[in-house]
């Protein structure tokens, strides 16, 4: 059986990517004014937290607003016409426009794509790998289906508190957009495996304590806490420190296997979500590979579920990646999701 295939109405058919798109906004801060806001020094900043620059939001800059440009440019690499896509998926952040409110039909109907119904889903920074093995299941599974787009739009930068030091490891968080167009029977860029790792435990530890039907109503004292807090930092990071890096290359290696049985030595490019920059490091160590074969996102941060489809666009931009390149996209997500996904490029 070819594992990069799926069996349908007795062919072999592909789930292939046929267009990428991404979006971010113009304002940015700099290591500079980061360092001003956290009294941590410009060069740890840069060095250590890996942070030039990041993108944030301007007065339009909404989730959907800026999902809906990545998905505009995804489509125009596509060539396609928004009127063929079937199915819209969101899985930005749940931080979005509105609460209670569906994003991906919002973009749809912005689109064009009046034969598309769609739903929201998330798994944190999980969430566009997840996306690619829900689109691709329903993809197989209804034979009326043939075009889904992804698209994601991340802000959750409006939930951090430079002053709250706790939550220094987020701040990183930038802005922007991401889309993706698959297509059953595209025969390019084929969806091969995916892998993904929970671990409910951390569900609570890191979380926004106000605003949720958990703390209902919100008060007006109560804004100025509308950001992520940590109730047990030491335990948090021990957690993290003995699971993080298992899980992690757990399931880039079991999403490699399920491609083929391939193995780390297979890896040409590395999609990987933005982390500190020794962390970086190791990860390429751990898997031996090369600053070639992947994009470091000093000069976006972190975008949360969006930095895969970043580094796939950078890593095109700058020739790192090639036709028939394995290509390892891996994030993970507060809550916390360890997600890969494997794909064989052009």
């Amino acid at each position: 059986m070819r594992s990069d295939s799926v069996h349908i109405l007795g062919l072999w058919m592909n789930i292939g990517i046929m267009g990428i798109g991404m979006y971010t906004p113009s304002a940015r801060e700099d290591s500079a004014y980061i360092a001003a806001q956290t009294g941590i020094p410009e060069e740890v900043i840069r060095e250590k937290f890996g942070v030039h620059s990041k993108p944030v939001p301007g007065t339009v800059d909404t989730p959907s607003y800026m999902g809906l440009q990545a998905a505009k440019a995804a489509i125009d690499e596509g060539g396609i016409d928004p009127a063929d896509i079937d199915l819209v998926i969101w899985n930005g952040a749940q931080h979005k426009d509105y609460p209670c409110w569906l994003a991906g039909l919002h973009i749809a109907n912005e689109l064009g794509a009046v034969n598309a119904w769609g739903f929201d889903m998330e798994a944190m920074c999980g969430s566009m790998i997840a996306g690619l093995e829900v689109a691709k299941s329903m993809l197989i599974a209804n034979a009326h289906y043939k075009t889904v787009l992804l698209v994601s739009g991340y802000r959750n930068g409006d939930l951090i508190d430079y002053t709250v030091p706790e939550t220094s490891f987020m701040f990183d968080l930038g802005a922007g957009g991401a889309a993706m167009i698959l297509r059953k029977g595209f025969e390019k860029n084929i969806l091969l495996g995916c892998a993904f790792k929970g671990d409910g435990s951390f569900s609570n530890d890191c979380t926004v304590k106000v605003g949720g039907a958990a703390s209902w109503p919100m008060t007006a004292k109560e804004i100025d806490q509308f950001h992520f807090t940590i109730d047990d930092p030491e335990e948090f990071k021990r957690k993290l420190g003995e699971r993080t890096m298992p899980n992690f290359f757990g399931v880039i290696r079991t999403a490699l296997q399920r491609s083929g049985e391939l193995v780390d030595s297979d890896i040409d490019y590395l999609a990987i979500l933005h982390f500190k920059r020794s962390t970086h490091q190791y990860v390429l160590d751990e898997l031996a590979l090369q600053d070639q074969q992947t994009f470091y996102l000093e000069d976006y941060g972190h975008i949360g579920q969006n930095d895969q489809v970043i580094s796939l666009i950078e890593g095109l931009k700058q020739q790192k990646i090639h036709p028939g390149d394995t290509v390892v996209m891996v994030g993970a997500g507060l809550g916390f999701v360890w997600a890969s996904a494997v794909i064989r490029w052009g």
